[in-house]
């Protein structure tokens, strides 16, 4: 049975003493994977370098996962070019070193599994307009493919933004990613015109060519999977302010992004401006797009990567006071790059992991997608041994039209249940499966916990409270992973047969009554055991948990 295994002391430092805090909060990072500047540093091109490769990457999220970053944006399609065999496009060539390369293994699966692993949602980013270098391998295919699709700027390669086929072949490589994988998001970068792009259309026409790409992009997804979250990044500055100018740079104007008008007709989930300035040039523009949420989620970059000497040096103090600002104004916050801050440059991860985001926090719900919360656990168990407690639930039933439930983990001190509505208390999130295991510390119990249930949309089930009887946590029959020891007797029980049942309700063993049942051969789990009468009449004699 797989477990994951936290250390209850460390959490419990987290739940005494933190300021008062928003429990839904997107925390996210640009993961970029174009010419490895983030991940991969090594080349798959054997056994133990595919090895090494993945093993850069959980690094990297167990750093995320340790400042509770819960986002994390993956670079996936990079120029003309994927991180994932797909029927469209080349492998690129920052897995093996060469355009095209199999590293021999699918890294977005990968990359999912282990964000899904440690409770973060993982969206796949996708370079939209811009295909790379004119005479690159990729770009060279797309060109022979589509001979009038891609224009030539420079060096570079673009697709058209004013061609009817650009929408629709960006459309079918999103819509191959949400068919074939269970990320949580399509990110769209670059889904603009070019900034030197030679305009033979209206501003207003390029706004409404730009749109009918994202339509497409957002119909292709939302058909697919409801629950998958439609995202973009557009420039920080939506439009000239009355007060303040964008100064010749902005999303509305220069490159026809109307990233507003996204939010309001439901085109956009979220939003992630590149918000990559400091004073009056983000201050007034955060508050415009605090202004324009229109009940969707904004999380606004920062350029972090400022922060370094060779790149501008910047203090600290730029980045904190926005990250202060951010939260005040009830938006999320996103790190660009991923490597900047997991080397704590200029000391910015210390600070997130040690003064900013202390503890988890959950993704905001797509309640305009569906907002009906699924059912709670029906029953919470709590096994104390060996330095370790763990928590088993029954799943309960799920009710939404996601493919399966995650569970959130609460705990508090005190009596009377824990408060779920206090972000304080929650201690793990995006829980798979129906257990989890703490490292116990005697100075710290006893704790209670509570249990819910979360869809793929993020709405969240009522709280399986472990204090609370008859759903809280249930006394559990003692066993030693290979007998069962069962309670005396009771003489008015007409019965010589005992049934053990699984969590889901299945018999899974039958056996004599006796006072020591042998368990040997059942699988690690939560079981339920009744002794049944000649009649078939059964009573439940109670629970216990098979750990070996």
């Amino acid at each position: 049975m797989k477990k994951l295994i936290l250390c209850l002391a460390l959490v419990l430092t987290t739940l005494i003493g933190q300021a008062q805090t928003p429990k839904h909060e997107v925390r996210a990072v640009w993961l970029t994977t174009i010419g490895g500047i983030d991940w991969p540093r090594t080349h798959a091109t054997s056994t133990s370098a595919v090895n090494q490769q993945k093993r850069e990457l959980t690094r990297i999220l167990d750093q995320l996962k340790k400042a509770n970053v819960n986002t994390v944006l993956l670079q996936t399609r990079v120029r003309a070019s994927t991180i994932y065999p797909s029927q469209y496009e080349p492998y690129d060539p920052c897995l093996t070193g060469r355009a095209g390369g199999n590293p021999g293994y699918d890294p977005l699966r990968f990359a999912i599994e282990e964000c899904h692993k440690r409770g973060m949602e993982l969206h796949a980013w996708v370079v939209t307009i811009p295909v790379g270098k004119w005479n690159s391998q990729a770009t060279k295919a797309l060109r022979n493919r589509y001979p009038s699709l891609i224009q030539r700027i420079g060096d570079e390669g673009y697709m058209n933004p004013e061609r009817e086929e650009t929408g629709t072949y960006i459309a079918r490589i999103c819509r191959e990613i949400v068919d074939r994988y269970d990320v949580d998001g399509i990110h769209l970068d670059y889904i603009r015109y070019p900034e030197n792009w030679k305009f033979r259309v209206s501003k207003e026409q390029g706004r409404q060519h730009i749109t009918n790409i994202v339509r497409k992009i957002h119909h292709a997804v939302k058909q697919s999977k409801r629950w998958v979250k439609v995202s973009c990044s557009p420039i920080g500055k939506y439009s000239d302010l009355a007060r303040y100018s964008s100064k010749g740079w902005n999303a509305y104007n220069t490159v026809c992004q109307d990233a507003q008008k996204w939010l309001r007709d439901g085109l956009m989930d979220e939003l992630f401006p590149m918000m990559y300035f400091r004073g009056d040039n983000f201050y007034p523009f955060a508050i415009n797009w605090k202004e324009h949420t229109y009940g969707r989620i904004i999380a606004p970059g920062l350029g972090i990567w400022f922060l370094a000497r060779s790149e501008g040096n910047w203090p600290l103090s730029d980045i904190t006071r926005e990250l202060e600002f951010l939260r005040s104004n009830g938006l999320g916050h996103t790190y660009f790059r991923s490597r900047f801050f997991t080397d704590n440059t200029k000391g910015i991860y210390d600070y997130v992991r040690n003064r900013l985001d202390t503890y988890p926090a959950l993704v905001p719900a797509l309640t305009w997608e569906q907002r009906t919360p699924p059912q709670p656990p029906r029953q919470l168990y709590i096994d104390e041994s060996s330095g370790t407690i763990t928590l088993y639930w029954d799943n309960g039933e799920d009710n939404s039209d996601g493919d399966y439930l995650t569970y959130n983990i609460y705990a508090s001190h005190g009596q009377g249940g824990v408060n779920i509505n206090n972000a304080q208390n929650l201690i793990a999130t995006r829980v798979m499966g129906n257990s989890i295991t703490f490292r116990s510390n005697a100075a710290h119990t006893p704790i209670q916990f509570a249990v819910t249930a979360m869809d793929r949309y993020g709405n969240e089930s009522k709280a399986l409270q472990s204090s609370v009887e008859p759903r809280g946590a249930r006394q559990l029959l003692r066993n030693d992973g290979r007998q069962l020891y069962l309670p005396q007797r009771d003489p008015a029980l007409d019965a010589n047969f005992v049934v053990i049942q699984s969590l889901a309700g299945n018999i899974v063993k039958r056996a004599y009554y006796t006072d020591v049942i042998d368990i040997h051969d059942l699988a690690e789990g939560v079981y339920t055991i009744h002794s049944m009468n000649r009649n078939k009449k059964t009573h439940r004699l109670g629970h216990f948990i098979i750990k070996r």
